[in-house]
């Protein structure tokens, strides 16, 4: 990996009412990945831009997010779709309310637009630590109730159907081993989706993370197992080390692939995880450092966050 550098200033863009917002500092680094064939595949340079809070990320990430969708859909020849894929996390939550009451939303043709998840808490589908369901909240119900978002583009991870009752007695067998056949079969249910819809290499036009301050990302931790599954799309996740326990995750290899990777990363209780993300790539104790983008890979963070990078 190349040392940092910086390279310039990238504005602030804004549509209609907008506040001012200095313009963050870019810095860039080049990455290269090993294949399963050992060859060399040359992936986009990293590039990290430093906002001045948590605030503007959300701000900017609203306004970044629907300028891709915008922009990608008025290429010519015209796409058929776009296929963006979310997360969790209080960042990208804020941001998805920020997109809401954006001007560029009235202007996406949303009936092109798939929306993906990174990973999802196995939970009921009403539970309130669904991704989903806070993510239909803050933006994609409106859409859908205005007619504008169609039912079939969201394509939620699958929830657990079980009864509490059920979740707890599988949970207290075998250490939970009851679990895995469950989270198996919905990880494999996601995964047929995935193929159905975008092929059997599944890539998305945007993939928007976090990362948590023990390096995860998506529901692959440090010392778990799951980041180093490289023969499916998509695992299960028993006994995570956060709340709750047990949840869905997309694979390394996936997430690597997308054209566009971001990363909304703020707060110096990140500092120590993103400075090990960036000294070593692939790294399992910081599965952060596994993900990738093929054309565009950002990290929108915060000085605090950055201190020991730059």
């Amino acid at each position: 990996m190349a040392a940092a550098g910086f390279v310039g200033l990238q504005p602030f863009v804004c549509v209609g009412t907008c506040r001012y917002f200095a313009a963050p500092a870019i810095y860039a680094m080049t990455m290269l990945k090993k294949e399963s064939d050992m060859t060399e595949r040359r992936l986009a340079e990293r590039q990290l831009v430093v906002y001045r809070d948590s605030d503007t990320i959300a701000q900017a990430g609203a306004q970044r997010i629907l300028l891709a969708i915008l922009d990608t859909l008025s290429t010519q020849p015209q796409p058929e779709r776009f296929d963006l894929a979310l997360t969790g996390g209080s960042d990208s939550l804020k941001a998805l309310s920020y997109m809401a009451s954006n001007p560029l939303t009235q202007i996406v043709d949303w009936s092109r637009v798939h929306i993906w998840w990174g990973d999802e808490r196995f939970v009921a589908a009403n539970n309130e630590d669904r991704n989903a369901l806070q993510a239909r909240r803050r933006f994609l119900d409106a859409l859908q109730d205005g007619g504008r978002l169609p039912a079939a583009n969201i394509h939620e991870m699958p929830a657990d159907t079980r009864s509490p009752r059920q979740v707890a007695t599988d949970s207290d067998t075998d250490n939970g081993t009851a679990n895995d056949a469950v989270l198996d079969a919905a990880a494999l249910q996601y995964g047929q989706e995935l193929i159905a819809e975008l092929g059997d290499q599944p890539t998305f036009d945007l993939l928007i993370l976090g990362m948590g301050p023990d390096g995860h990302y998506a529901s692959l931790f440090p010392g778990h197992a799951e980041i180093n599954v490289t023969d499916r799309l998509v695992v299960g996740v028993n006994h995570s080390p956060k709340m709750p326990p047990l949840r869905l995750s997309l694979t390394a290899p996936l997430l690597a692939r997308s054209h566009r990777t971001w990363f909304f990363a703020a707060g110096a209780a990140k500092a120590d995880a993103l400075a090990q993300v960036f000294a070593k790539s692939n790294n399992p104790a910081y599965p952060s450092s596994f993900a990738a983008g093929t054309d565009e890979f950002m990290w929108f963070t915060t000085a605090d966050a950055a201190a020991k990078i730059l």
